[in-house]
């Protein structure tokens, strides 16, 4: 190759740049003889090696120089002109390439000059004897910008020092997280604290994204000083983190949160601890609530503001008045230094109303309320906050009490009437039935003992029946005086709820508020003309009102019974009474026992069997009937039927002559 002709290719762009060989496109390719180094440039030729690099411009003392040797002579480019002995060697420059060489290892972190920018790759030198070319997504940020701009110096990671295309593999982003990976063990070391962004929930905790995007992980026990419930509420926030596990051979980097809450809290805690006394006030945060109050962070030390203690008022639940953050300035009540508990009170800051009741709710005085609480003896009513009075259920209608629920509900605004207050035991009683008329008055001033009224039965028990005179007053009839001649057990069996009776009233108990009824009163006692009209031996006729297994119960006339024992009824015992007797059926009887002390008729059927029936003495309440249509109507035989035809009409026996 001629000397002339290198120098001139040397003129128009050629350059040895340090630890490389580099020649002109025009003469790239062709055979080139250097002593010095003993290696051919490509294309190679028969027993010479061989090496392709690409030419470049390149600076030296301030100088742009691009040059070429060729045996003892250097040539450079017009743009500076130097002559052989003041531009620097060729050997010396090959031995600085082959140095760096040899001291560039894989997996190292370089610096580098950005060459040029493409579309689809960056040109990084990083002063080897060839580029490398790195994935321009490695230059993109999260919106998908370039970061990167030719010439500008930047740090990379030497993954190979050559690959298949003769180029160097590197990578920015792996160079950049190992840097990350490096300063995170740098600061682990140092004690420091890092920054990272919660980012992603996972199996039992919280992925954050620290520096550089790496991830770590942060256990559920370590977000805070108290198990959170709901992390997804964490999911974005950043905050500061410690590092108390790291293996950067796995990739491994373990955060607490928890280690930073506890040092500020023992922090706080002693400084609070400091000036902390009973009786004293301060502020503090809600921290939790639950059912029967809240707890109240004073500063690195929790006290317990019992819902009690939260207002003068009712509190059903303390979520009613706070919220989880809420600011709330408390007095301190108790305070135990050995085991650090403290008790708070809210209400305790506000002036006791209960003070100033006595004047604001005298008894006779008309307030209004809220109704807050219903029981089975009363309702509660909220005068105003603080304040409460109880109306007895007594004292809540003038008729029979029933359930407050009945009366009153939840929430309602009621107006009362104050019967009572007690300061020392803050209680104030109410009445409501108090602002209307009481009708036991209205009744003690219309009615006397004596008079005849007229009502609904309104209940029945066991020893009597229960009758409305007016609207807020009953009478009660005992069972002892409905009926002169029956004896009554159940009065349910004669009078059922809200049948129409009339009744006289026998005595009325103002102290009480009782009264006292009669029902027989209102009729003659029949006993006092029984024994004359009814002596014993009397034949008459009467009507079967019952028919039992071992008795016949007939009536004499309308009030007056009478009983038919069962040897009575046809005088064979083994004779059941009702395969011949029926219920309304007339049957002429003998009186054949009276017992005035007792008040018991009894009769027998088979006495009477062949006695004469006087007319006068047919069924009585038979002619009562006839002469008010709407009395009771006699059934079964008629006019009255004898014992022996029906006998005979049972058991089939010949019809007896009349002399038998």
């Amino acid at each position: 190759m001629d000397p002339s002709s290198a120098n001139r290719s040397v003129q128009q762009g050629f350059a040895v740049s340090t630890g490389a060989i580099c020649l002109f496109r025009k003469y790239r390719g062709k055979r080139v003889d250097i002593p010095h180094v003993g290696c051919y440039l490509t294309p190679p030729f028969e027993g010479c090696a061989y090496a392709t690099v690409r030419a470049r411009r390149t600076s030296y003392s301030s100088r742009t120089v691009l040059f070429f040797r060729l045996g003892s002579h250097t040539f450079m480019t017009n743009e500076t002109q130097q002559s052989s002995s003041s531009a620097p060697s060729f050997a010396s420059l090959f031995e600085a390439s082959t140095t760096r060489s040899d001291q560039l290892r894989e997996g190292d972190i370089v610096a580098g000059t950005v060459i040029k920018v493409g579309k689809d790759s960056v040109v990084v030198d990083i002063g080897y004897k060839s580029e490398g070319v790195i994935s321009i997504h490695e230059f993109l940020d999260h919106e998908g910008k370039l970061t990167i701009n030719a010439g500008d110096a930047v740090e990379v990671l030497v993954e190979a020092k050559e690959n298949e295309s003769g180029l160097v593999n590197l990578s920015k982003e792996k160079a950049d997280k190992l840097k990350v990976w490096d300063e995170i063990s740098a600061a682990c070391e140092r004690d420091e604290l890092i920054a990272g962004t919660i980012t992603q929930r996972v199996k039992g905790g919280l992925h954050v994204t620290i520096r550089g995007g790496v991830k770590a992980f942060l256990p559920g026990s370590q977000v805070d000083l108290r198990p959170v419930r709901n992390l997804d509420k964490l999911l974005g926030q950043t905050f500061d983190f410690k590092v108390i596990k790291f293996n950067k051979k796995r990739g491994n980097i373990v955060l607490s949160r928890r280690v930073l809450l506890e040092k500020e809290r023992d922090r706080l805690k002693a400084k609070t601890l400091e000036s902390l006394a009973e009786g004293q006030i301060v502020t503090g945060t809600i921290k939790n609530i639950t059912e029967y109050g809240a707890f109240v962070d004073l500063g690195g030390i929790d006290g317990l503001l019992h819902i009690t203690d939260m207002s003068w008022g009712r509190v059903n639940h303390p979520s009613e008045l706070f919220t989880v953050g809420d600011e709330v300035t408390v007095k301190v009540l108790k305070y135990n230094a050995d085991t650090e508990r403290v008790s708070l009170g809210l209400k305790q800051t506000q002036e006791d109303p209960w003070n100033v009741a006595a004047e604001r709710f005298k008894p006779g005085l008309k307030v209004s309320g809220k109704v807050v609480s219903l029981t089975d003896y009363g309702a509660f009513v909220e005068l105003e906050e603080g304040v409460e009075g109880l109306i007895h259920v007594s004292e809540m209608t003038w008729t029979k009490p029933k359930h407050p629920s009945k009366i009153l509900e939840m929430g309602e605004e009621v107006e009362t009437v104050v019967l009572d207050i007690d300061i020392q035991n803050k209680r104030i009683s109410l009445g409501l039935k108090q602002l209307e008329p009481d009708p036991w008055t209205t009744f003690t001033q219309k009615y006397n003992p004596g008079d005849v009224i007229a009502g609904r039965v309104r209940s029945i028990t066991d020893y009597g029946v229960f009758i409305g005179i007016e609207d807020g007053v009953d009478g009660m009839v005992h069972k002892s005086d409905l009926s002169w001649t029956q004896k009554v057990n159940n009065p349910g069996d004669f009078y059922k709820k809200n049948d129409e009776v009339e009744a006289i009233i026998l005595s009325i108990n103002h102290e009480e508020q009782k009264v006292s009824l009669g029902i027989k009163q209102l009729y003659e006692d029949p006993w006092m003309y029984i024994p004359d009209r009814y002596p014993e031996g009397t034949v008459l006729e009467v009507k079967v009102m019952n028919v039992g297994d071992y008795e016949v119960m007939v009536q004499l006339e309308q009030g007056v019974e009478g009983l038919v024992p069962r040897a009575e009824v046809t005088g064979d015992p083994s004779v059941d009474p009702s395969d011949i007797v029926n219920v309304n059926d007339l049957f002429k009887a003998q009186v054949i026992r009276l017992d005035e002390e007792e008040r018991r008729i009894t009769l027998s059927f088979k006495s009477a069997d062949n006695k004469e029936l006087d007319e006068k003495m047919r069924f009585v309440a038979e002619r009562q009937a006839r002469r008010a249509p709407t009395g009771p109507i006699g059934g079964g035989a008629s006019p009255s039927a004898k014992l022996g035809d029906l006998l005979k009409d049972k058991f089939d026996l010949p019809a007896a002559s009349e002399e038998e």
